[in-house]
């Protein structure tokens, strides 16, 4: 019986095409929580809601910005819980779940009013509901 050692380029190829799945996915996660919470905050300014805080309202894209980025943050846990975690798919999902329950701390210390910290807090959970199931489910048990 013989045995194939792969070559440094081999893994190198395999690890970039693996961690492509969780780019793909959480490429697309961000750009459809970007899109929906862009859309919660146009809803709310078309009630007359203003999301501000201490007087300030927020960027246009700042909802998308801060989604898209929460999105790559979750492509690099991926990454290093695939390699790391003995059960990359379980430590995934409860360490984005409690990142998400702490997003909800700075909404309420920016000293914004209930409605815009509801709203931002919403915010949170829509975009956490897409991605991550979006890039766990690219995680192995």
């Amino acid at each position: 019986m013989s045995t194939t050692i792969p070559t440094t380029s081999e893994t190198l190829v395999n690890q970039v095409s693996i961690a492509g799945r969780y780019v793909r996915s959480g490429l697309v996660a961000g750009a459809a929580a970007a899109a929906a919470t862009s859309a919660i905050a146009f809803v709310v300014d078309q009630f007359g809601l203003t999301l501000e805080a201490q007087g300030k309202g927020f960027p246009a894209l700042a909802f998308a910005q801060v989604s898209l980025f929460g999105a790559i943050i979750g492509v690099v846990l991926a990454a290093v819980f695939s390699r790391k975690a003995r059960r990359p798919r379980h430590t995934f999902i409860v360490t984005t779940i409690v990142l998400t329950v702490l997003s909800f701390v700075p909404p309420v210390l920016i000293g914004a009013g209930v409605g815009t910290v509801l709203v931002l807090e919403l915010m949170h959970v829509v975009a956490a509901l897409i991605v991550i199931p979006a890039i766990s489910t690219r995680l192995s048990e």
